[in-house]
């Protein structure tokens, strides 16, 4: 049979009382020793005393906090609730109410804790996803997989560039607009399409100061050509998609990434592109 373990009794002479600081076996100590003993740092001490949890002990003469065991015994069960997720702000209800309030905070806990489960799960559940994709996890998981299309196509810079882009216009059209930018990116990774596209971008990485008026008159046209379908796709289903605000941040990103003839290439290209979309819209009867 075990043999229950029970402090020693102190002498008859001992005259302690809770609140002395002179007690048997526990003399009044400083914060740095009261943290070492309860387990935790000065600086949570410090903590607990602004946020109200722990009441300040009285000083000694040279102005230095005095803990006792009482002191001791209330950071131990700081901590304990500390443990099991409770606020510091919900602790003085559990402290000193003789736990009333307990089931509340409980059930709040728990709602919390079921919440974070879930994003955790939907956050396990995407790293799977993006485990078996050929792109980088920066990468808007809706767009990643079609991303990948062009992977091993484009020169790393150009490789580079689309990442870059696609995380920007991303966060450009927000939550509601994802759906209808996945569908662009969708039609843009048709099979049929991706040998045009891979084309169109190794002839643009070329564009330079030794390019030809003739080529580069040529290249815009097989530009516009191949994309007037997609974008004007995206306009019609997304007629209230607002890409305002993109222009001078993707204009900002091409000049310091692109060459001037390549920056003259997509400007005209986007003005032959807008400029489509106004004619479709002028030839829609009133």
């Amino acid at each position: 049979m075990r043999v229950p373990l029970r402090p020693r009794r102190p002498p008859a002479s001992y005259t302690g009382t809770p609140g002395n600081e002179r007690e048997r076996g526990w003399c009044a100590v400083n914060s740095s020793e009261l943290a070492r003993r309860a387990g935790v740092t000065v600086r949570a001490l410090r903590h607990y005393h602004q946020v109200g949890v722990l009441d300040e002990p009285p000083r000694s003469s040279n102005g230095y906090r005095q803990y006792g065991v009482h002191h001791l015994i209330r950071v131990l069960r700081i901590r304990r609730l500390s443990a099991l997720g409770i606020a510091l702000e919900d602790m003085p209800r559990l402290l000193d109410e003789h736990g009333a309030e307990a089931p509340a905070v409980l059930d709040r806990l728990d709602a919390e804790l079921a919440a974070q489960i879930d994003r955790l799960t939907a956050q396990r559940a995407l790293i799977a996803q993006l485990r078996h994709l050929p792109t980088t996890p920066d990468l808007p998981p809706e767009l990643a997989a079609y991303m990948g299309t062009l992977a091993g196509h484009l020169s790393p810079e150009l490789e580079q560039m689309d990442r870059d882009q696609t995380v920007l216009l991303a966060h450009l059209v927000g939550e509601e607009g994802m759906p209808h930018l996945v569908g662009y990116y969708e039609q843009l990774s048709d099979p049929a399409l991706v040998p045009q596209i891979v084309a169109i971008t190794a002839d643009f990485h070329g564009l330079g100061d030794e390019t030809s008026e003739a080529a580069f008159d040529d290249f815009v046209e097989r530009f516009v050509a191949t994309f007037a379908q997609v974008v004007d796709s995206l306009r019609t289903d997304a007629p209230d998609l607002d890409l305002s605000d993109a222009a001078g941040l993707f204009d900002e990103y091409s000049e310091s990434v692109l060459n001037a003839t390549q920056q003259r290439a997509l400007a005209l290209v986007g003005e032959r592109l807008d400029g489509s979309a106004d004619d479709a819209e002028a030839r829609e009867p009133a």
